[in-house]
């Protein structure tokens, strides 16, 4: 078993340096964008994930180790150009997975977490889940099936991890375009935290934007659309708890309370966030077709 640092671990530190140049860099600029009990609710969202980690990461391990021993296809050596390759590989993982974790409830009632916060900045990044590492690491399953390492696959998704960390600020506006156009950044990270409807489930890339413009969920950043940050309907609340959990209790009373049908209470942990048995809910491809609607409308107004 290869031996490779926690590097979550060790780039602490760095958080905290990077969260204090932040402050100073947007108090400078006149950028309002941390507020005290939602930044320290961020960090005890952050501090708890690390802690609960120790149990979720070592149940993921088994998990690899299982397949990598018992079923794995191949044997991939650890050595510079598996690297490259796992890293491709992680990210399009990842990408589906942060794309399913908006798209399927189940896996939304852990991932809104990230959501939550009404405010966008580096401390927005610790705003991590309670429950989500119990289970979402079954879009790597494939990793060690076909000869990664899971030792490989736990280091490469730290250093996604870690990669995502910087995207989460308004104290730099854009990139070179020759990074935009390949790299996530914090123009595309700010769309995708948008709860404005044009903005809603789009740039779920981890690391590389490319899976985004190829599998059509790609948003650039607009001038005349200020990202509004947050979900559509805001929990204000900055108990952890709470933020943890919410979703979970609301998820189970849609699905095991009240009178429908098993297939309907089904569809409250498969279908999108917004789904009604009844059909009076919207998710966001309805929101965004109406604001669409709305934009087009106003247009005719206007040239009319």
């Amino acid at each position: 078993m290869p031996e490779f640092p926690n590097i979550i671990h060790f780039a602490i530190p760095f958080f905290i340096i990077a969260m204090l140049l932040e402050l100073y860099v947007t108090t400078k600029e006149n950028i309002k964008t941390y507020e005290a009990k939602d930044a320290f609710s961020s960090i005890a969202m952050g501090l708890g994930n690390v802690g609960l980690g120790f149990l979720s990461k070592a149940l993921v391990l088994l998990a690899f180790m299982y397949i990598y021993e018992h079923f794995r296809l191949f044997t991939i050596p650890v050595t510079w150009w598996s690297f490259v390759l796992l890293f491709f590989a992680d990210d399009f993982s990842y990408y589906w997975f942060h794309r399913i974790s908006h798209e399927c409830r189940l896996f939304w009632a852990s991932h809104v977490v990230h959501h939550s916060s009404q405010h966008y900045n580096l401390s927005t990044a610790l705003r991590q889940t309670w429950s989500g590492g119990f289970y979402s690491f079954i879009f790597w399953l494939w990793l060690p099936l076909i000869g990664f390492h899971p030792g490989m696959i736990l280091l490469q998704m730290s250093i996604s991890l870690l990669y995502q960390f910087w995207i989460h600020t308004e104290a730099i506006n854009k990139m070179p375009k020759w990074f935009e156009a390949v790299m996530n950044t914090p123009s595309h990270h700010r769309v995708h935290h948008g709860s404005n409807p044009l903005y809603l489930d789009r740039n779920h890339a981890g690391i590389l934007i490319i899976w985004d413009k190829w599998f059509g969920t790609f948003q650039p950043e607009l001038e005349d659309e200020k990202v509004i940050y947050g979900l559509t309907s805001n929990i204000n609340t900055y108990n952890p708890l709470k933020i943890a959990f919410h979703e979970w209790i609301s998820m189970s009373k849609d699905s095991f309370t009240g009178k429908k049908s098993v297939a309907s209470r089904i569809k409250y942990l498969l279908k999108p966030p917004g789904w009604r048995h009844d059909g009076t809910g919207k998710i966001s491809t309805d929101l965004r077709n109406e604001w669409h609607k709305s934009v087009g409308n106003k247009q005719k107004s206007v040239n009319s």
